[in-house]
């Protein structure tokens, strides 16, 4: 496989560069093909939508700025459609929720309102599009081009239609709307405070795995040591993570923002000392809790070409407007392995890095695979490239701090194809780290594919990572494995699933490969769960006895009377699990993160689906290799053999004593938010089909046939009215669930509510 079909295979051909390169030729902020924006016809007009998708979202005086109206004009809008009064917004919604509130008036706000509404400059909402986390990617790479939206006053037709959904929302939810809620981002507060007893555990047992590291459930991704006050890792989230088997976090880091760049690069390193500062206050804590802290290295990155027009000898391969730091030359080395020596003798206790040195981020010549196009390494090979890159990270990183870990990942390597020959020439002091279920065959409703990103679905290992990790031991050099016990993007707006046989399986198959440590969250999965638990016990024996960890730890979980309700469920979970349908376009581009409150479209819209932030109406971007029909029927088999595994759960919870209740009622609660998600892209799958079929010339059709489509239609969005209003009242009792810590939040109880609006419209403008 190479790097080309790689990016296209994980939604990333086009990546963050393309809007620093488009943002030239536009000017600061990105606008892409600038199609029109998607209209919700079952509003009565944009101003209504408006203030619906930001009450008690954005302050009402915001909104009335921003729309040239009065705060009571904005309040007089919320009250003719239903909604309750405005309550107090979390500030949070600012600082830890900002791509949620660009998500959600994406195709309402022009950019110069949207700016108003974060109270971004224009400098600071293109840095958020281009650097946290491929935003502008998950955006879809354009802007729909917004008319400027001004209020006035609402005309005949658009208060009979605010009268409809007040009384749909009458009958539908009652006076619920008013009722308290757990306010969005309430998670925060509660994984920090401290627990009221912790103590550092020894294991029992040398464990055979000695390194289980983790990305915080409660971070903000892009620069989190700029701002303490965001602080990723707060005591009493780095305790409950310790007391799941926890003992590394890791947290996004850029090198010249690090460390002075000498007189090769003066302009690197601006503000680092306060970086520095804020790191080793994280490390001293973290260390208190016999957790280590990691840096995550992408090196050295890219830069844009006028960077190169004094210093055109270290330029290297171009990609869409920037070139890659070529490290054939030396100062690029030099460089490299000087900022590492002086972070880790600043920070001496700082346990190390965990690098990719082949991501979606170009760093070196051999990161893409393009280095033939590079004067300096075009006479080079891949393997002499990535090598060198990561001898100079060991060699700062060790230079600085001897006993640091250098962990490096061969994600992206030769487009995650064999690069055995790779590992023999690696330094003998960093570990391999490999992502464990990587080219695993697998075959879901008769469709044969492979693994191709994290899946908890799909049990490891793969013969990609066998075969590196028997080079690594070979070569005497430490082995590690990329692995989700969590979640994984199969769906990650629920923070853990009941899925642990999958997880005893995983763990029990990679015991011959005597790994020294595991990666066990991306972004994703950072939360703190009894899937974390389960890996801790279970790497406490060399080949652990795998129903008798699940046993004990049911026991612990629930108490003695209701284990046996709780075993059979998470196995009864993980055979469901079993049928996903995976591919890396279904992970991505499905809607199965914001399940019941994706939106029905009665007209196809014209979007196509984004990595993992609108999937729109998009099936056939929904379903990569399986047919529609095969798609649909998984996910309605996997949520029919789910359902039995959530009644196993309820009965389960049912009998756990009192002293356990609050956290077998949180599993529970995320085991049948995920089961609605499941549904809900069955559902929508289906509703795309049928509306599609009905769009067929009058006469071209059977009136029978027509009719089943009809009926299809109909019975489907009454489905997802019934998913949408039991996914509220959850979402509306826990604020963890619907959020993702480089997505934020996939959608608030507010959305479901619309949701039942939207399909309450659908039902009745059905096609003929």
């Amino acid at each position: 496989m190479n790097i080309r079909f790689l990016r296209n295979a994980r939604f990333c051909l086009f990546l963050c560069t393309a809007a620093v390169c488009a943002a030239a030729e536009e000017g600061v902020l990105p606008m892409g093909s600038a199609p029109a924006p998607i209209a919700s016809p079952y509003f009565p007009d944009r101003v209504h939508e408006f203030v619906w998708r930001n009450w008690n979202a954005v302050a009402t005086t915001k909104l009335a700025e921003v729309i040239g109206a009065t705060p009571q004009q904005i309040s007089a809008i919320a009250e003719s459609m239903g909604l309750p009064a405005a309550g107090a917004i979390p500030p949070e919604m600012k600082t830890r929720g900002y791509i949620t509130l660009i998500r959600r008036n994406w195709h309402l706000l022009p950019y110069d309102q949207l700016l108003q509404l974060l109270e971004m400059t224009p400098e600071q909402l293109a840095f958020t599009l281009r650097e946290d986390d491929f935003l502008w990617v998950k955006l879809g790479r354009l802007k729909p081009k917004c008319e400027p939206l001004r209020y006035a006053p609402p005309d005949e037709a658009a208060q009979r239609r605010a009268k409809e959904i007040r009384q749909v929302l009458e009958k539908d939810f009652g006076g619920e709307l008013a009722q308290p809620q757990e306010p969005r981002f309430e998670f925060v507060r509660k994984l920090s405070s401290p627990l009221l007893s912790f103590a550092v555990s020894a294991p029992e047992n040398e464990q055979p795995v000695s390194l289980r590291f983790v990305y915080s459930y409660l971070a903000v991704y892009g620069d989190p040591l700029s701002n303490p006050a965001l602080d990723p890792y707060p005591d009493g989230f780095l305790q409950r993570l310790s007391s799941v088997g926890v003992n590394g976090v890791w947290l996004h880091a850029v090198l010249r923002d690090l460390a002075p760049g000498g007189e090769a690069f003066p302009e690197f390193g601006a503000d680092h000392q306060r970086r520095l500062e804020n790191l080793e206050a994280l490390v001293r804590r973290a260390g208190k809790f016999g957790v280590g802290v990691y840096l995550y290295m992408n090196e050295p990155r890219a830069m844009p070409a006028a960077f190169f027009e004094k210093r055109p000898d270290l330029a290297g391969v171009r990609e869409e407007g920037y070139r890659a730091m070529c490290t054939s030359q030396p100062a690029v080395r030099r460089w490299m392995a000087d900022s590492l020596a002086y972070i880790f003798k600043q920070v001496p206790d700082l346990a190390g890095i965990y690098a990719i040195t082949a991501s979606e981020n170009l760093t070196s010549c051999a990161s893409h695979g393009d280095w033939g196009s590079c004067e300096h390494c075009k006479k080079r090979s891949d393997a002499d490239i990535i090598t060198e890159v990561v001898s100079v990270l060991e060699e700062g990183v060790h230079r600085g701090n001897p006993k640091a870990n250098v962990v490096v990942s061969d994600w992206g390597w030769r487009g995650h194809g064999d690069a055995v020959d790779m590992v023999p020439r690696l330094p003998k002091s960093v570990w391999l780290m490999s992502v464990s279920e990587w080219d695993k065959a697998i075959e879901r409703g008769g469709v044969a594919s492979k693994v191709g990103e994290y899946s908890i679905s799909s049990v490891g290992p793969g013969p990609r990572s066998v075969r590196h990790w028997d080079a690594a031991r070979q070569a005497g050099i430490k082995t590690a494995a990329e692995i989700q016990f969590n979640n994984t993007c199969e769906i990650a707006s629920i923070p853990y699933l009941p899925v642990l046989d999958l997880i005893a399986e995983h763990i029990h198959n990679l015991a011959p490969s005597r790994l020294n440590g595991m990666l066990i969250g991306w972004t994703m999965g950072g939360h703190p769960s009894p899937n974390f638990q389960l890996a801790d016990r279970m790497n406490r024996a060399p080949v652990p006895e795998v129903n008798a960890v699940l046993d004990a730890l049911a026991r612990e979980r629930f108490g003695e009377s209701a284990a046996a309700n709780a075993r059979k469920a998470w196995t009864l979970c993980s055979d469901a699990f079993r049928q996903y349908p995976f591919h890396i376009s279904v992970v991505y581009a499905s809607p199965v993160q914001w399940g019941p409150a994706n939106p029905i479209y009665l007209k196809p819209t014209g979007y196509s689906a984004t990595m993992w932030g609108i999937p729109y109406d998009d099936l056939n971007g929904w379903r990569g290799p399986y047919p529609p029909e095969v798609f649909a029927s998984q996910f309605e088999k996997m949520s029919e053999l789910w359902r039995p595994g959530v009644e196993e759960l309820r009965a389960a919870v049912e009998k756990t004593p009192p002293e356990l209740h609050g956290n077998a009622e949180t599993d529970l609660r995320f085991a049948r938010a995920a089961g609605l998600h499941f549904q809900a892209v069955a559902n929508q799958a289906r509703i795309v089909l049928a509306r599609d079929a009905l769009a067929a010339p009058a006469g071209t059709v059977p009136a029978e046939q027509r009719n089943r489509w009809r009926t299809e239609l109909r019975e489907r969005i009454e489905s997802e009215i019934r998913l949408a209003r039991e996914l509220y009242d959850l979402v509306r009792e826990d604020s963890r669930i619907g959020f993702e810590p480089s997505c934020q939040y996939f959608y608030l109880p507010q959305d479901l509510v619309e949701k039942v609006v939207n399909c309450r419209w659908a039902l009745a403008n059905l096609p003929e």
